[in-house]
């Protein structure tokens, strides 16, 4: 191994035995050789230790971190970067599977554009259920807007050059979703990019999800999209923030009168973002009237006044709902 590497590569791992050889050399076994693999155990309680020793001693790429207290995995990343020699930072997760070429095409992305510093990729679930490959928005404007939904870009596909990260870092009062948090915040200070093509596996499992963890993913995204909003001067504790997150994030079940409240403040957000040019105009438009035709179409309920306020009120919202659904939507009113 040379002595300063090219790429870190940092993996977390709590209890993954199961899986964690695989893994780990879908790392070892990329095209692209020139990497030291920084593993962080979290004091695990199963085989995981045993294993990626075994796997150092047949590789000297592998370096271990392994920690006398559990401290979760948005520390560990950090920590991991911290000690990192490359210039480029690869992240994996200790149960997914890297294909081959996944290292070469990023690199690739980040030497040729020095625009780019964040390059994710388009994965494939796998595991539990039926594969399904998610293609992420691949251009940085795009990715940007969609930020405002949900992360657009898979965390353990991620590979980013060191110096962007300037001080941000992972915020452990964000996990489960502090991948979201870190990438959004950093979508001001450079170019983002997906590769259009599945260069790694993720694996589900049928592990129960309980319901505090659900919570504390819903409010930690929450969060997040609202510290996004800021790019547009609204506040936190704006009387509006909750029409202001409907018009960027699908909410089903709103009433005629929240519907209205949230068309409105749509237009205050492009209004906003005219002035201050935060988001590609046209994508961000583009975005929150698809949004709202969903929420439209999917109404707790409906009046007769609500839809004539849609039809001589909100005609460009309106003339984008298809005829199909306006008519849909004109009897349920006439019910209502």
């Amino acid at each position: 191994m040379l002595e300063i590497p090219q790429i870190s590569v940092i993996i977390p791992v709590f209890n993954a035995g199961p899986f964690l050889k695989e893994s780990i050399k879908s790392i070892l076994n990329q095209s692209l050789s020139n990497f030291e693999l920084i593993i962080l155990n979290d004091k695990s309680t199963d085989n995981s230790l045993d294993i990626i020793k075994e796997l150092q001693s047949l590789d000297n790429r592998i370096i271990i971190i392994d920690k006398l207290e559990n401290v979760g995995p948005a520390n560990l990343r950090n920590e991991g970067i911290n000690a990192a020699k490359g210039k480029f930072i690869a992240l994996m997760d200790a149960d997914d599977i890297s294909l081959p070429t996944r290292f070469e095409k990023q690199l690739e992305i980040l030497e040729k554009n020095p625009e780019i510093g964040v390059c994710g990729t388009w994965f494939t679930f796998f595991g539990s259920t039926k594969n399904k490959t998610i293609k992420h928005n691949t251009n940085h404007d795009a990715i940007k807007v969609s930020f405002l939904h949900s992360c657009n870009i898979g965390n353990p596909t991620v590979m980013f050059k060191k110096e962007v990260l300037g001080h941000l870092k992972f915020d452990n009062e964000y996990v489960p979703a502090e991948d979201y948090d870190l990438w959004s915040r950093l979508l001001s200070k450079t170019n983002f990019c997906n590769i259009p093509e599945s260069l790694l596996n993720y694996r589900l499992h049928d592990n129960n999800i309980s319901k505090t963890k659900i919570e504390n993913t819903e409010r930690s995204v929450k969060k997040i999209k609202i510290n996004q909003l800021r790019n547009l001067e609204i506040d936190a504790e704006d009387s509006k923030i909750e029409f202001y997150l409907n018009a960027v994030s699908f909410k089903k079940g709103l009433s005629p009168e929240e519907i209205i409240e949230t068309i409105t403040a749509s237009h205050f957000l492009f209004s906003q973002n005219e002035k201050l040019g935060y988001f590609n105009q046209e994508l961000l438009q583009k975005h929150i009237i698809k949004n709202l035709i969903r929420i439209v179409r999917n109404a707790g309920s409906y009046n007769i006044s609500f839809f004539k306020h849609l039809k001589n009120n909100e005609n460009q919202l309106f003339q984008k709902i298809n005829l199909l659904d306006k008519t849909i939507i004109y009897f349920k009113s006439l019910m209502g």
